[in-house]
């Protein structure tokens, strides 16, 4: 691929994303449960969380999550089958303004700001929007910055957390 069909690939994204800024997507992520903790528990193997919400539950108590169960769920939804991931492994949801194009991602990091804890029989909503989208040149060439946010709420309208990514997007003809 020509070094300006990449310019191009990106600068697709780029336009995609700039229309995308500001516009929030809710998704009901439904009531969380105990068992939903404690299957994150058990990927963490925190037995000692398990034990505890388990007793917690047992006794009628209230059930908080693990601090960071909303954000370490990826998806709220069955979750594509393996044929509908992109090659790099990201459903298509989890990758903003690239579908069809060309690209690879790279999770450039994140920042979590916790609110309210919640806890098993809440109702949560997660809204995500792209809140902004840069272009930029490095060592290794061109690339582009997304920045993407996904708030966290309780039906009350609480922030319950809120994430705030960065994916890195490049060409996926470019060397790595």
């Amino acid at each position: 691929m020509s070094r300006h069909n990449r310019t191009a690939v990106l600068d697709e994204v780029l336009s995609r994303a700039r229309k995308l800024i500001g516009q929030w997507e809710s998704e009901d992520c439904g009531v969380l449960g105990v068992k939903d903790f404690c299957r994150y528990a058990a990927a963490l193997n925190d037995v000692d969380y398990i034990r505890r919400a388990r007793a917690q539950e047992a006794a009628g108590e209230q059930v908080v999550a693990p601090a960071l169960f909303l954000a370490g769920t990826l998806s709220w939804e069955d979750g594509p089958v393996e044929g509908e991931l992109r090659p790099d492994g990201l459903a298509l949801r989890e990758s903003p303004c690239t579908q069809g194009l060309p690209v690879r991602q790279v999770h450039g990091g994140e920042s979590v700001r916790l609110g309210r804890p919640p806890v098993a029989g809440a109702r949560v909503t997660a809204a995500r929007a792209v809140t902004s989208a840069d272009h930029r040149r490095g060592k290794s060439g061109e690339f582009v910055l997304l920045g993407v946010t996904t708030r966290f709420t309780a039906e009350d309208g609480e922030e319950l957390m809120a994430v705030d990514e960065t994916i890195v997007v490049l060409d996926g003809g470019a060397a790595a």
